[in-house]
Formats: structure tokens, C-alpha cells, sequence
């Protein structure tokens, strides 16, 4: 291991001994300042964002200020991990929840600065002490974010950015001082550091994406589904875990609802990032462009049919595409990671529920219709960490974000995550 990167785990090992110990309502006003200088600065901030992955910045500027506004949620937050008493016949009779130590976060690109901060606010809060491992294109984000918690007041060593390639996560992750990880990315990069880190029985966390549907029925306000499902698709250029992937129609609405759709996916053209109007960019990296263009190539193989074509415009952008699938289409197997989209067709219910089912995801699903009993019907029997009634995928601060199945497990956001790396302690006796 490089001397750096061991003097900065050291670090790291030897802050938390100390930041463990500061109050939860002092690290909360550390928390407050760092999201003011977040929201203040959004604009320069969502600039780096633009330049490293090429997010339209209108997207990358709201970004900052999601993260401002979680943020200051946990500002705000009740203290959930405070001793609890048992009621019992012994005179000690109490859990305690006891921050791990340093935690590792393995982070992508698609979102650079949320994906980091929605890991590392509650991990800190908790009072762990966070190394980031940030995807080689942001680099430039993680020193971002690691200056923005210097200048909030925060010790250094609670927040440090490691400028390595992924080759080093093993050599971290094994380190005496790292006690867990948190990763966000593919399922390849999960099941390796999962493993990693159940060899040296160290907690892990994984979010890793999915192939969310969303489904329409013929009672939902199609106007609304349409520019909801669009814009879920191809914000981001596509490139969100729990984008809107999969096009659940009712056959019922097919004739009425795919032209509404058709109109508004071709509202979205590539243009400049950098201008606020843009809604639609290229991708983060050209090796990804071939990888979705080969998707596509493999859908067309297994019997898809087009419906508007993926063209290829430049070595990272695109034309967004939309295809026709079949059930048994190895691509439903797969995550698009870029701006492509799926259509199917269901006669009822059960098929609906069966096609947004029958995949190894499982995420955040999107359901639209006004019914009560056919929502509670998918409320029940979705196979995903969220469903969402009537709005498009998205996650908030306020509610518990992770998925089931291969989109992994444990929970971000919400007051749960402050538990995710903590030890409860259990305290009894006379």
C-alpha cells in the first residue's frame, strides 16, 4: 500500500477515536454548515459535476441542492441513537449503539456528489469516520466534497478522498482500520467487495442499481404518466439506478398512451451541458456508449423490435432509443445503463406484475392507476425496495432507500441509515 493512503487510513482510525466522542447535536451544527456552503455554492459545485461526467447542469446544480436539503435533514434529526432502556429486573438494562470506525466508500460517477454524501452524512453522523474510493472521472468531486467539510468545521480525518484506482479497494478494505464498506455500482463490483469484506467480517452495504418498471393502466392520467416515465428514463442521460427502464403498458391503453409517450421521448435531443435549457447530454464515458450500443445490437438479435432507433450521434452520445420486448428477451436480464428504454405490453394485472417481477432486480418500481385495491395489489406483491404510487422513481431523505434481490441490501437515507454502521451494544447486570 502506498505510504499516502496508509498515513491518511491511520488518520482516519485515529480521528474517530476522538470524533466518536463529540456530541450528536454538535456534529448536526457541523452538518447544517456544510450543507449552507453546499447550497450556496451549488452552481460552482454542479460545474464539476458538468465537466467530469457531462450531466446537463440544471441536473447537476439540483443535485447539489438535493444534497444541501438531505443534509440538513439529518441536521434536524432526531437523536435515534441515544441509550434505550429495557425494561427488566436487572439494574443495567440498557442497548447502546456504538459507531464501527472508519467505513470505506465505493462510489460512482453517475452521482457524484449525492452517491457520496447520502454514504457518508448518517456514516459520520453515527460517528464514523468515512474514506472515500470516488470513480476515477471525479476525483475532482471527492476533493470537492472532502474541502467542503474542512471549511464546515469538520476535524480533519472524518472525511478524506483517496485518489485510487479500484485495484486498491481490496488492500483498504483489509486494512486493521477499516471496519465496513458501503458501494454503489454494479452487481460484478458488489459481489467482489461483498466478498472482501465477508472474508475479513466486515459490515457491507450494497446499492446495486436495477431495471426498474413502470407500469400504466388504463385508469392512470396518461398525460402526466407519459412526461413522468420520459423524463425518468433519460434525466441523467439515463444513467440512474433507479431510472424508469422497463414500460409496462395496459393493453387496454396501448393505441392511446405509446403515441403520448413517442411525443414526449423526442422532446429530449443531445445538447450542450453546460447550458441551463439542456435536457439531455451525452454519457459519462465513450466505453459506456459502446456497451449500451452492443445492448441494444444483442436486443435486436433476441427478436426486440424497434420503435424509435438508438443512433449514435458522437463517440458518447445519443439519440435516446426505444424498442419493443418480449418476454424471454435475455436483455431483460441486463441493466441499460444509458438512453434506451423498453416497451412491453400486458393483457392484466397478474401479467403486469409478473413481467415487473421476473427479473433479478429489484430496486424501485413505479405504479400508475387511481384504483386503491389494484395499488395495494402491487403495494403487496412488488418485488422492490420502493414502489412508488403515481410518481416517477426517485429516492428522498426522509423515507429508506435500498434494494432487494441483485440490486443489493442494507439501507441509505432515512433515520434507519444512522443504524447501518453501529454496533448495538447491549448493557445488563446488577
Amino acid at each position: 500500500m502506498e505510504q499516502l493512503i496508509e498515513n491518511k487510513l491511520i488518520k482516519a482510525d485515529k480521528t474517530f477515536s476522538e470524533w466518536r466522542k463529540v456530541p450528536f447535536e454538535k456534529k448536526q451544527k457541523l452538518i447544517a454548515k456544510a450543507a449552507e456552503i453546499l447550497k450556496n455554492n451549488s452552481e460552482k459545485f454542479g460545474r464539476i459535476i458538468t465537466t467530469e461526467m457531462n450531466k446537463p447542469i440544471s441536473e447537476s446544480i439540483a443535485e447539489v441542492e438535493k444534497c444541501a436539503l438531505m443534509m440538513n435533514y439529518y441536521a434536524e434529526a432526531d437523536n435515534i441513537l441515544r441509550p434505550e432502556k429495557i425494561e427488566s429486573e436487572f439494574s443495567y438494562s440498557e442497548v447502546h449503539y456504538v459507531p464501527k470506525g472508519v467505513i470505506l466508500g465505493v462510489m460512482p460517477w453517475n452521482f457524484p456528489f449525492w452517491q457520496v454524501l447520502r454514504f457518508a452524512v448518517p456514516a459520520m453522523l453515527a460517528g464514523n469516520t468515512v474514506v472515500l474510493k470516488h470513480a476515477s472521472i471525479c476525483f475532482g468531486s471527492g476533493n470537492a466534497i472532502e474541502e467542503v467539510f474542512l471549511e464546515a468545521g469538520f476535524p480533519e480525518g472524518v472525511f478524506q478522498n483517496l485518489e485510487v484506482g479500484h485495484k486498491a479497494v481490496k488492500e483498504i478494505l483489509e486494512h486493521d482500520a477499516v471496519k465496513g464498506v458501503s458501494l454503489t455500482g454494479s452487481g460484478k463490483a458488489g459481489g467482489e467487495v461483498a466478498s472482501i469484506a465477508g472474508l475479513n467480517i466486515k459490515k457491507s452495504l450494497l446499492e446495486l442499481g436495477g431495471s426498474d418498471a413502470f407500469i400504466i393502466f388504463d385508469d392512470a392520467d396518461l398525460d402526466e404518466a407519459a412526461k413522468a416515465g420520459v423524463k425518468s428514463r433519460l434525466q441523467n442521460c439515463g444513467q440512474t439506478c433507479t431510472a424508469a427502464k422497463r414500460f409496462i403498458i395496459d393493453e387496454k391503453i396501448e393505441d392511446e398512451f405509446l403515441p403520448k409517450f413517442i411525443e414526449e421521448y423526442k422532446t429530449y435531443a443531445v445538447g450542450d451541458p453546460l447550458n441551463k435549457e439542456t435536457k439531455l447530454a451525452g454519457m459519462a464515458r465513450p466505453d459506456l456508449a459502446d456497451e449500451l450500443e452492443a445492448q441494444f445490437n444483442r436486443a435486436l438479435e433476441n427478436g426486440a423490435e424497434i420503435i424509435i432507433p438508438l443512433e449514435r450521434i458522437s463517440e458518447n452520445e445519443f439519440k435516446p432509443g426505444l424498442i419493443r420486448v418480449q418476454e424471454g428477451n435475455p436483455i431483460l436480464k441486463e441493466e441499460l445503463f444509458g438512453p434506451l428504454g423498453m416497451i412491453m405490453i400486458a393483457k392484466n394485472d397478474n401479467e403486469a406484475l409478473q413481467m415487473a417481477n421476473d427479473i433479478p432486480f429489484g430496486l424501485s418500481n413505479s405504479v400508475w392507476t387511481k384504483k386503491a385495491d389494484r395499488q395495494l395489489f402491487f403495494i403487496e406483491n412488488l418485488e422492490s425496495g420502493t414502489v412508488n404510487i403515481n410518481r416517477m422513481t426517485s429516492s428522498d431523505p426522509r423515507f429508506p432507500f435500498g434494494g432487494s434481490k441483485a440490486s443489493g441490501y442494507g439501507t441509505e437515507l432515512s433515520l434507519l441509515a444512522l443504524k447501518e454502521f453501529v454496533t448495538a451494544r447491549t448493557i445488563v447486570g446488577n
